[in-house]
């Protein structure tokens, strides 16, 4: 998933980062304190859902039936809800009294089913609440097209439970079978085999035949149309916004190809995205066969599709080989952001993708710097237990952890690295993964116990110490050097129109405006925005960083953007800076009045 969770929203309390590793951990002996479950002791091989999707209710109904296996003759399965209503409970075709634990405002409630021992199928009937943490029900006046509703789950971290009784945990995996019912006029899609035209009934058919956790349960229905990109490949969004998202997506069969290049083949058949409406709260979601993908990617120049390879990136680092609980996010992701960028060298070249490097690494040591370089929340291996599983989602777990395979390539190697990589995927697909078990995989198959090669690299030092070692690898910086002087030439009065910018990509721009004073001179923002149009710019990127720097310098002009930039963009990433820079800069009570304007215009995780 592209997202940061955002540090200015509060920070981050999390336990000291463990001292030592613990060896030979597995799934069972570990635990997982997000979720309420019995999986560790009952098997859920399979998931048979019946849904039907009320928009006027905003509710969610039907049944959730598991297909279960109880080798330790276990006498209660449980499971984990949010806010659902359970109606019923059969157990093998009986009926059964069930129960529901005390509400933890983190983990919301068990769900206790008694059991006998040879049980074989569990069915609940239930409804979500109209709050479900997981969904967003959009209006017409909020989708691109106007004149249908919009519904969109997403289940990352623990919001599955919010619309599906579950066990909610990243370690377990289980099959899955759909039926959901919706309006006529509208299509459903999932995280499985999915349509490619609507139906006149309304019923959908899914079928998940590879077994996956429950984060990546996935529904939207919506006016939707499909349009393919290539034979494994295609686009789905809503009609006003296919042609443009069919025009800017049109390489996505190349990416495929790149990253099986990469780390071998593609295994879940095919690879579609859709573009949701521009409330949804993260860049993308990486959804088994079905990416989902904010609109504010779509720049009309292919500029922002580098966040597709990090989606797609995901189909080997997270949905095949995932992190067993949410104190291992740095396994998903920071494997995905350093398999995103050997992607993007292929697609582009080596100056391109460290520019990307460059910029991540100021992300990182921009939140390092917010948090504390002591602090235990920059230890990429984290201690969540009472905590949201959100809070570990933050821009260590994304760059610190990509920086430190960077680091282990630098030293082995980069063809001992894929070696290395390709044989992971492969060893552990279709399973869960600890920091521990990855370490002793490490030391086993690409150091080779070779002690000083170990202590050279720091792998204690960068898994299970806070902030950012001295060791920790820069790219090359020809291009953004170049940036430099220009900005510099900027700063020391030379005219907008006569900077050498002209072959600027999207990322230059972006180091450009990131390394701007705060506030900036008036006459230099007027003379910019006159020069660049950046007001008006398309690119939500390179938008949002004039936004912040209009809002720092109080450029009254940039303000009617800003206000229907906030009006129709949930993106977490920008909300944040932007509603946080104007409490910053004494502007509070236009942040409060858009924000209860725009509120109903963005998810509940944002």
């Amino acid at each position: 998933m592209k997202w940061i969770f955002p540090a200015i929203f509060g920070m981050l309390f999390f336990a000291a980062c463990q001292n030592k590793p613990i060896e030979n951990e597995s799934l069972k002996t570990h635990g997982d304190v997000h979720t309420q479950s019995n999986a560790d002791k009952i098997k859920v091989e399979h998931l048979n859902l019946d849904l039907s999707v009320d928009f006027a209710q905003k509710i969610i109904s039907g049944s959730a039936e598991w297909i279960l296996l109880n080798p330790n003759s276990e006498k209660q399965l449980t499971l984990d809800t949010r806010d659902l209503h359970i109606d019923s409970v059969l157990v093998d075709g009986q009926s059964v009294d069930f129960s529901l634990g005390k509400k933890d405002d983190f983990l919301g409630q068990s769900l206790n089913i008694p059991i006998p021992a040879d049980v074989q199928k569990v069915k609940i009937y239930y409804q979500t609440s109209p709050g479900a943490t997981a969904l967003q029900w959009l209006s017409p006046a909020q989708t691109a097209g106007g004149q249908n509703p919009f519904l969109y789950t997403q289940s990352e971290s623990i919001y599955a439970r919010s619309w599906i009784p579950c066990p909610d945990g990243p370690g377990i995996r289980f099959t899955y079978d759909a039926q959901v019912k919706v309006p006529a006029e509208l299509m459903a899609v999932m995280s499985a085999t999915n349509p490619q035209v609507k139906n006149e009934t309304g019923v959908y058919q899914f079928k998940m035949e590879l077994p996956i956790p429950a984060y990546l349960l996935a529904l939207a229905v919506g006016d939707i149309k499909f349009n393919a990109l290539g034979p494994r490949t295609g686009v789905y969004a809503e009609p006003v916004v296919l042609e443009k998202a069919t025009n800017e997506f049109s390489d996505l069969e190349n990416i495929l190809a790149k990253a099986e290049s990469l780390y071998g083949q593609y295994r879940w058949g095919r690879y579609d995205v859709i573009v949701l409406p521009p409330g949804f709260p993260f860049g993308g979601m990486e959804n088994p066969r079905m990416t989902f993908l904010t609109p504010t990617i779509i720049a009309g120049d292919k500029s922002l599709v580098n966040l597709i390879s990090h989606e797609l990136a995901h189909s080997w680092s997270g949905n095949l080989v995932t992190n067993a609980t949410w104190n291992d996010f740095w396994m998903n992701e920071g494997f995905t952001v350093y398999f995103e960028r050997r992607i993007t060298e292929k697609l582009m070249d080596k100056s391109y993708a460290d520019m990307l490097w460059e910029l991540g690494y100021q992300d990182l040591k921009a939140i390092v710097d917010e948090l504390g370089a002591n602090s235990p929340n920059t230890c990429l291996k984290l201690e969540l237990k009472g905590k949201d599983a959100d809070e570990g989602m933050s821009d260590v777990a994304y760059e610190k952890g990509a920086l430190f395979l960077k680091l282990i390539e630098d030293n082995v190697g980069r063809q001992k690295m894929d070696i290395f990589l390709k044989n992971y995927f492969d060893h552990h697909a279709f399973s869960t993964i600890t920091t521990e078990q990855f370490l002793e995989y490490l030391d086993k198959n690409l150091l080779q116990g070779d002690s000083s090669l170990y202590k050279k690299i720091g792998v204690h030092q960068w898994v299970y110490e806070p902030g950012i070692p001295a060791n920790a690898p820069r790219a090359e910086r020809e291009r953004f050097s170049k940036v430099d002087s220009v900005r510099t030439e900027f700063l020391n009065g030379q005219a907008p129109k006569q900077l050498a910018v002209q072959n600027w990509t999207t990322h230059e721009w972006l180091y450009f405006l990131r390394k701007l004073p705060k506030p900036l001179d008036m006459d230099k923002m007027i003379a910019l925005d006159e020069t660049f149009q950046f007001t008006e710019s398309g690119n939500s990127e390179i938008a949002n960083l004039w936004f912040v720097a209009a809002i720092a310098a109080q450029y009254q002009k940039a303000y009617p953007a800003i206000d229907a930039f906030l009006k129709t963009v949930g993106r977490r990433k920008f909300l944040t800076p932007l509603y946080g820079e104007l409490l910053r800069t004494g502007q509070k009570d236009w942040a409060v009045e858009m924000y209860k304007k725009y509120r109903k215009n963005y998810h509940p995780i944002a």
